[in-house]
């Protein structure tokens, strides 16, 4: 059957009713645009946003992601993959294109789409909404779709051991160092994200723990009940995730809200216990089906998010840009706009750590070459959606509301009458009763500094969800989106923990060359058991001391998880000149030349600025100094957690410089390998040679009627053969 799409087929030229469909999608953007970039002093509906990345996302998705496809990179449906070639039913294993789109995305889909805009929004509305439709377009969909395709084609190799087999062991070695660190430290920021969304939440724990007996029905389901029946699992489980979410609204009528309002101490416990079980089980049995069973959850709020922006059609309350962007004073997070707002936003747009998942769990789950158009472009896309929606929902908000949500109890003072004199200062109106109000119709106490982005993006989905669906539910849709959250980010913390195990396995596999086999047992058990001590340490330390553990490198997130991009579009550059294709390195090479302007601006700006607020060094002399004189500084509240907050800016410093460094040498080490590639026309790469793939499966999203008729064809050969099988 075809499921090859040819470059000539790519050449085809389109239907007349093809051109005007695509040449309307091109004007609708292109209005929409037009008013985002002019609109000055008046209202502005949040409309134009919305539709502005919905054109652009598909006419990117159409066009360039084929392009890249099928001209930069190759992919070859003829072409067995790793999944169908290295089949062992536990990381590697042949997966419906569906179901892994579903595990993909709900992997990459962290904290940083949902926190990093509504931060950002102290910009204004317009610097995050260029960056993150721009930025994913031509950079974090190309990074992702890249990497995803170079791993294929290496057994699913993890991102450090590629750069070390393809650049060099320098480069390699300090890939190696700085994307494990990274990785770690990432982890146990989105585990601390969950943490705080479930403490005494019994409806989120009710309902995101009952997801795990579901996807361990789907994953049975599909693989010994009714193998490929994806969309009758599909109606089950979503039935069964729905029934999940409802039900949990209820825990305390069922008399389950005491068992199930757990401390912090014991959701560590739990994640790490989870973690671990996640990354040694079969891919199937939990981890697949439990990703794409959230995905349903995840891009159905946003969507129903869409649906109720078109229903409600809210104004823009931000300005388009602030002066907080200009002057680098913002209440929420000090810095200018450059760097500071592409650093905030970063997963939105672009994000080492999806790199990390196109380089661990995916690769060896993909069952066509075709699929990492779809899966890599156009789950980084979906992402990109959620963040622009993140970034409406807080942009619609009340500006006064939305900083005394953001911004710091040392500003606000706690209280609504303290909080709106602050709110004063900056410029905004905003009274003590107006406050008051906000936090009793969503029933909560306070929403005064409820700072780190989860609740001012609940309470913008509450906003638009009442307005658009009525029924006076704001405070059912403000805790919906707080569970919805946390679920949103758990799936994360799962997958990168089976990729944090992968990257171990690598780099110890490079002396003990037994370590490095991902089906046995006492390696990857034991590379598991590292990953969550590391994290789970780093967790519970951060949520038994507020300036400890994982809060002392929490700063470090952002920037981090960027230099982790730099990396990974190294190794993209790398590998198109050695594969001969250097006309192309202009595709990943533009995001590589802006993100390591971006990174490395940032980098020495938290390094050596002179602004306490910014700089880590200049804070450490601040505070040293202040310790001398035997004063105290916020967030201090004794001697001792002056010299904790010490050490802790010291070695987010020292940490700072070091990862920008080990990036450098990676950058230092590839650049002669470009040029020795870019003069002999190409270079021998770690590509594992080609064999023939006998697997049947569609080259797309939605199959044709050809390829659904040679896809019954081939299940109904398969099980013949296993029907024979056991004849015999």
């Amino acid at each position: 059957m075809p499921t090859v799409t040819s470059p000539d087929q790519m050449r085809r030229k389109m239907t007349p009713k093809a051109m005007v469909g695509w040449g309307a999608v091109a004007v609708v953007g292109a209005v929409c645009w037009t008013v985002l970039a002019l609109a000055r002093g008046e209202n502005v509906s949040a409309l134009w946003i919305l539709f502005a990345a919905l054109s652009s996302y598909a006419i990117a998705y159409r066009f360039y992601s084929r392009f890249i496809a099928y001209k930069v990179l190759g992919v070859d449906n003829t072409r067995a993959t790793p999944a169908e070639r290295l089949q062992n039913g536990i990381d590697y294993d042949v997966t419906d294109r569906r179901v892994l789109f579903g595990h993909h995305f709900a992997a990459i889909a962290g904290a940083g789409p949902l926190v990093g805009p509504v931060l950002a929004a102290q910009m204004g509305y317009l610097p995050g909404t260029i960056w993150i439709i721009v930025g994913v377009i031509f950079a974090g969909a190309v990074q992702d779709m890249v990497v995803l395709f170079f791993s294929m084609r290496r057994n699913g190799k993890s991102l450090g051991q590629m750069v070390r087999e393809e650049i060099g062991t320098v480069g390699g070695i300090a890939a190696l160092i700085a994307v494990f660190s990274i990785m770690i430290i990432i982890l146990a920021v989105l585990a601390l994200v969950v943490v705080n969304a479930l403490a005494a939440s019994p409806w989120g724990v009710f309902s995101i723990g009952l997801t795990i007996p579901i996807a361990l029905f789907m994953g049975y389901y599909l693989r010994y009940l009714r193998p490929g029946r994806v969309m009758e699992v599909t109606a089950i489980g979503v039935v069964l995730l729905v029934l999940a979410i409802v039900g949990g609204n209820y825990v305390q009528q069922m008399g389950l809200a005491d068992a199930l309002t757990l401390s912090p101490n014991k959701l560590v416990l739990a994640l790490v216990v989870y973690g671990f079980v996640a990354s040694i089980l079969p891919v199937w049995m939990l981890l697949a089906p439990r990703d794409y069973l959230s995905t349903f959850m995840k891009v159905g709020v946003i969507v129903l998010l869409a649906v109720g922006l078109v229903i409600a059609r809210p104004v823009l309350e931000s300005q388009a840009v602030t002066s907080f962007a200009l002057k680098g004073n913002g209440p929420v997070f000090a810095g200018k706009l450059f760097p500071f707002v592409f650093i905030t936003i970063a997963c939105g747009a672009l994000s080492g750590f999806h790199a990390l998942i196109a380089s661990g769990t995916t690769p060896k789950m993909i069952s066509k070459e075709s699929h990492v158009r779809m899966i890599g472009y156009g789950g980084m896309l979906t992402e990109s959606f959620v963040a622009i929606s993140a970034l409406i929902a807080a942009s619609v908000i009340n500006q006064g509301i939305y900083f005394a949500i953001n911004s710091p109890a040392g500003s606000t003072g706690g209280t609504p009458a303290a909080a709106a004199q602050f709110i004063g200062t900056l410029g905004m109106t905003i009274t003590p009763a107006d406050l008051a109000a906000a936090a009793q119709s969503i029933h909560e106490t306070t929403l005064i500094s409820r700072t780190g982005g989860a609740p001012t993006l609940a309470f913008g989905i509450s906003l638009v969800f009442t307005k658009a669906f009525g029924g006076g539910l704001a405070a059912f849709w403000y805790h919906f989106a707080i569970m919805f959250e946390a679920l949103f980010i758990l799936t994360a913390v799962d997958a990168g923990t089976r990729v944090g195990r992968f990257m171990l396995q690598d780099t110890i596999g490079n002396v003990w060359h037994k370590y490095a086999d991902i089906s046995w047992k006492p390696a990857s058990w034991s590379a598991s058991a590292v990953v969550v001590a590391l994290w789970g340490y780093m967790l519970y330390v951060g949520v038994n001391d507020p300036i400890g553990g994982i809060y002392q490198l929490f700063p470090l997130f952002g920037i981090s998880n960027q230099l982790l991009a730099a990396i990974a579009l190294t190794l993209c550059v790398s590998l198109l000149f050695k594969h001969g294709k250097a006309r192309y390195v202009w595709v990943p090479g533009i995001a590589l030349a802006w993100d390591l302007i971006v990174t490395m601006t940032a980098s020495w700006q938290k390094v050596f600025s002179g602004d306490v607020k910014i700089g880590f060094f200049q804070q450490r002399s601040v505070f040293q100094t202040a310790l001398d004189k035997g004063l105290l500084i916020k967030p201090a509240k004794t001697m001792d957690q002056m010299q904790q907050v010490i050490t802790n800016v010291t070695v987010d410093g020292v940490l700072q410089a070091l990862f920008a460094v080990l990036t450098l040498t990676v950058i230092a080490s590839a650049i002669p390998v470009w040029i020795k590639a870019a003069k002999s026309g190409g270079l021998p790469t770690a590509e594992v040679p080609r064999q023939p793939s006998h697997l049947v499966a569609p080259a797309e999203l939605f199959a044709t009627a050809l390829e659904k008729q040679a896809v019954r064809e081939y299940e109904d050969s398969q099980r013949k053969l296993v029907a024979s099988g056991r004849s015999r």
